[in-house]
């Protein structure tokens, strides 16, 4: 992926012109306030020498009214002095009294207006026929003894234009080290970033691949460490998902095959001769059994499939629960008789209740078919039948090697097989317990597993007498 693609490089961009202009503008906001904080304190200057010059001048008049001009001259020529200044007086009448203007050039009459008008003026004034730069401005009229005077002031910008610039510099430097500093540090960040979008689409597309060998960095900040989890995650999950898959169609594929290949081989016996006819009943028995275990298979598949869409709904009716246990059983005498396995209990009291009797008929074949595969040959077999508070119990148990607690917490779980049971069940899906978790739930009732490891393990189906009646309720 093209770094300049990135969005977080486009993102890194933006923000950088952002904060280049926000800066600039903020320079100018602070450069101009600045400057004008510096005029108005020289202006409040030119202002104080201007009115010192004229308390001055109004004692000196009053004390001796016959040589003040003396005084104003020496005062004026010392205030210039030590302030850069330029200082003219004038009479009533625009007559230059005190001034260094060639030929005591009269007071303009527009500025004596202005002076009449506004009693003192104060500015900053553009360059002009006297002066070829801006300058600074104080008039004021002022009187001693019913004499009437205008003072005039100007002094020179130099310094609020060094001020400025000298403030312009210094931001300027400021200005270039807060945007390296910025970018740098974002630059640092915004790297990161862009590295973990590189490598995002990257193993996304390993990922859709369907190769997950890869996972996303997850050192991250806070939000990106989040996403690179929730991704890990679903990978893995979808990585498991498709080995359970593959895991399934595998078993799958070898479950119908062999049943299939057994009743082919059979019938073909039959049919070319192989098999004489004495021996034709034993094998069209064999052929029955494993037509019913081809038929809980497929039913088995279907059933998940209508679990997961939703569309399983029982067909709810009055059963006698132990004739359905004991028609289960002998389904599977022949694998008792193999492995000499004694049964217990199986002739109790009659227990009746409203249920599906197929789907309950799946549920009761997938627990005998585990204990008769799981006992120890020898072992027992032991059913119990009973009834408390309208809840029918069908408890299956056999001896054996048992389940730790590590395995009784997932053998619900879809597609789980115990570690033990891997070497003895080599054709299961691990959907048995899963399906009829989910059956005996739509009975409104509950399937609960006992075990003691290396004594015995039971199953026990709970459901109501009549479960339309608490689903109702």
């Amino acid at each position: 992926m093209n770094v300049k693609d990135s969005n977080y490089y486009r993102l890194f961009r933006y923000t950088m012109i952002i904060i280049l202009l926000v800066i600039l503008v903020t320079g100018i906001i602070i450069i101009s306030f600045c400057s004008k904080l510096f005029e108005n304190s020289r202006l409040n200057g030119l202002k104080d020498v201007g009115n010192f010059y004229i308390s001055a001048i109004s004692s000196e008049y009053i004390s001796d009214n016959e040589n003040y001009i003396d005084y104003s001259n020496n005062l004026r020529q010392k205030l210039m002095d030590n302030h850069n200044l330029r200082i003219c007086m004038y009479d009533v009448n625009g007559k230059c009294i005190v001034s260094d203007c060639p030929e005591n050039t009269p007071l303009d009459e527009s500025m004596r207006m202005r002076i009449d008008y506004n009693a003192e003026v104060l500015e900053l004034c553009s360059p002009s026929l006297s002066y070829s730069k801006p300058y600074l401005f104080f008039g004021r009229q002022f009187n001693v003894q019913n004499n009437s005077f205008y003072l005039l002031v100007y002094g020179d910008t130099d310094n609020i234009n060094n001020f400025t610039i000298k403030i312009t510099v210094f931001y300027i430097i400021l200005a270039i080290i807060s945007l390296l500093v910025c970018y740098f540090v974002m630059k640092k960040q915004i790297s990161r970033h862009i590295k973990f979008e590189s490598d995002f689409y990257r193993i996304i597309d390993k990922y859709t691949k369907g190769d997950f060998s890869e996972k996303l960095e997850t050192d991250l900040s806070p939000n990106l460490k989040h996403i690179s989890e929730s991704v890990n995650m679903l990978a893995s999950n979808f990585e498991k998902s498709e080995e359970i898959s593959k895991t399934f169609i595998a078993n799958v594929s070898h479950e119908l095959r062999t049943p299939m290949t057994t009743i082919g081989g059979f019938v073909d016996g039959i049919l070319d001769g192989t098999i004489k006819k004495s021996k034709q009943q034993e094998y069209l028995v064999l052929v029955s059994q494993e037509i019913k275990r081809l038929k809980v298979l497929i039913t088995s598949m279907l059933n998940m499939s209508r679990f997961e869409s939703g569309t399983m709904s029982p067909n709810f009716q009055e059963t006698n629960l132990t004739d359905l246990v004991i028609k289960v059983v002998f389904m599977f005498e022949k694998k008792i008789e193999e492995k000499h396995l004694e049964i217990e209990e199986l002739d109790s009291s009659r227990l009746t209740a409203i249920i599906d009797p197929d789907l309950m008929q799946q549920v009761v074949y997938n627990l005998v078919e585990n204990a008769v595969k799981f006992v120890n040959d020898g072992g027992k077999l032991s059913f119990s039948f009973d009834k408390k508070d309208d809840i029918c119990i069908i408890g299956i148990r056999n001896t054996g090697e048992g389940l730790r607690d590590s395995e009784i917490q997932q053998v619900f779980n879809r597609f789980y097989k115990t570690d033990s049971s891997r070497g003895k069940d080599k054709t299961g899906l691990g959907l048995g317990l899963s399906i009829s978790r989910k059956i005996v739930h739509l009975h409104n009732g509950h399937i609960v597993v006992k075990s003691v490891y290396g004594e015995y393990t039971e199953f026990q189906i709970q459901i109501p007498e009549n479960p339309t009646i608490a689903k109702e309720k």
